[in-house]
């Protein structure tokens, strides 16, 4: 991914409003990512990646920054919670399942770019597939003449499948069995190679083609995926994702306060938390990690780890596995100033969505810049209140301030409805200012 750090922060601007710490540190992170992999290998080897704790409340853009790296990167990116794993021993995910997710990952990206590399030949092949099928083939002995005719029908016939105007022809195809797939990374991989056995077992077991009478557009849908397994080498795919996974992956890891423990806790030996951090540290500092595609190491996988530290501190963490996130930002809580902007500013924000959702029913949906500003105001004044929830707050005010145009959506068909501020007030100044009814309704 060749991007500079000023166009990583231009891209995350579009989608979260402030925060430019953040967005400057990861930037500066994955921009450190691509010079590595610039320089010899040698020198690379050296390089190691400095993981990020980003400390803020919930709802202030820890979540929606990493959706948004995972879009715009073509690098194995995953997002997990710290919370859903155990230490080893206990029921529950162990925390190497992360780094077999990555791979999975990763195996999808380098499997996509096969498939857009060699997608004429897949669409050649099961074109083909088709024709045979529409048009079965001349005796050998047939005359010259007999032939020329045959490959000007040939011709037409595959413009017409490419095209779509056989699509409600019903053809019978036969395509082979495939394996079952198993992708569980809770799994040991040994255990993974064994259900893989049994299915291969069953499949051979069964040797005869599936034949099925299909429409031509689902015979396309069908054999697209025998096209892929006959001519991708997944061999090579795993192989690549491997490396790829191993030089460019990130692994997002979010609440990770979670796991902590407060030095004034009772639990200090809890095993659901520092069990959890005691398994994570070596995955963290660099280890072999064995999956069903092969070991991979995790000494350059870039960790992000994310949580908001209400109840707990960074510093409640083991000593060793603070020292591995040496790149320490905290995200600013939300102004009133703020959630306006989110809600006018961000590309696809809130209510471009609400105002879509109703274009549904021909319904125009207007809202006054007053409006917008009473409505930033009072999810503030919420957030003060009660629970500070940051961003998402912003969803339930509006749920509450659209709930009855969109349920009557019917009733006003082909109309503009114009959201005003006296609307917005006459909605939600009681819920507000009601500490009770705030607590229970927004």
């Amino acid at each position: 991914m060749d991007l500079t750090p000023k166009e990583i922060v231009e891209y995350l601007d579009k989608y979260v409003i402030s925060q430019q710490n953040a967005k400057k540190t990861i930037a500066l992170a994955l921009r450190t990512r691509y010079r590595r992999m610039q320089l010899s290998a040698e020198l690379q080897a050296e390089i190691m990646p400095k993981n990020i704790l980003m400390i803020g409340s919930t709802g202030v853009g820890k979540t929606e920054i990493s959706r948004r790296l995972a879009k715009m990167m073509q690098v194995p990116f995953i997002k997990v919670e710290a919370s859903k794993y155990t230490e080893v021993g206990f029921v529950g995910r162990d925390v190497e399942s992360m780094v077999r997710d990555l791979v999975v990952a990763s195996i999808s990206i380098v499997k996509a770019e096969k498939e857009e590399e060699n997608k004429e030949k897949i669409e050649n092949y099961v074109t083909n597939k088709i024709v045979e099928k529409l048009l079965p083939p001349l005796p050998d002995a047939a005359s010259e003449s007999k032939k020329d005719d045959y490959q000007r029908l040939l011709s037409a016939m595959e413009d017409k499948v490419i095209n779509g105007e056989v699509d409600d022809r019903i053809i019978e195809i036969e395509f082979a069995k495939t394996n079952i797939e198993f992708n569980d990374t809770n799994l040991p991989p040994e255990m993974a190679k064994v259900q893989e056995s049994f299915s291969k077992i069953f499949t051979t077991m069964n040797k005869d083609d599936n034949k099925k009478e299909v429409t031509v557009k689902d015979a396309k849908s069908l054999l697209k995926h025998e096209a892929k397994s006959k001519l991708l080498d997944m061999t090579s795919i795993n192989t690549e994702a491997l490396k790829r996974a191993e030089d460019g992956g990130i692994i997002f890891l979010d609440e990770i306060d979670k796991i902590a423990i407060s030095a004034k806790s009772q639990g200090r030996n809890d095993p659901s938390k520092e069990g959890v951090q005691r398994d994570l540290l070596p995955i963290v500092e660099g280890s072999s990690v064995t999956t069903k595609y092969g070991v991979i190491n995790t000494d350059h996988i870039l960790f992000i780890a994310a949580g908001a530290f209400h109840l707990t501190k960074p510093s409640d963490l083991i000593p060793e596995l603070q020292g591995r996130f040496p790149l320490r930002v905290e995200l600013e809580s939300l102004t009133e100033e703020t959630l306006y902007k989110i809600l006018t500013q961000t590309k696809n924000s809130l209510l471009n969505q609400y105002e879509a959702l109703l274009g549904v029913e021909d319904v125009k949906l207007v809202f006054e810049d007053a409006a917008i500003k009473a409505i930033a105001k009072l999810s503030h004044r919420a957030n003060e209140i009660t629970e500070d929830i940051g961003a998402r707050r912003l969803h339930t005010v509006l749920e509450n301030v659209l709930e009855d145009i969109s349920f009557d959506a019917d009733e006003y068909k082909n109309k503009e409805f114009v959201i005003t501020a006296n609307l917005v007030h006459e909605k939600l100044d009681v819920v507000v200012e009601d500490d009770d009814l705030s607590r229970y309704i927004l």
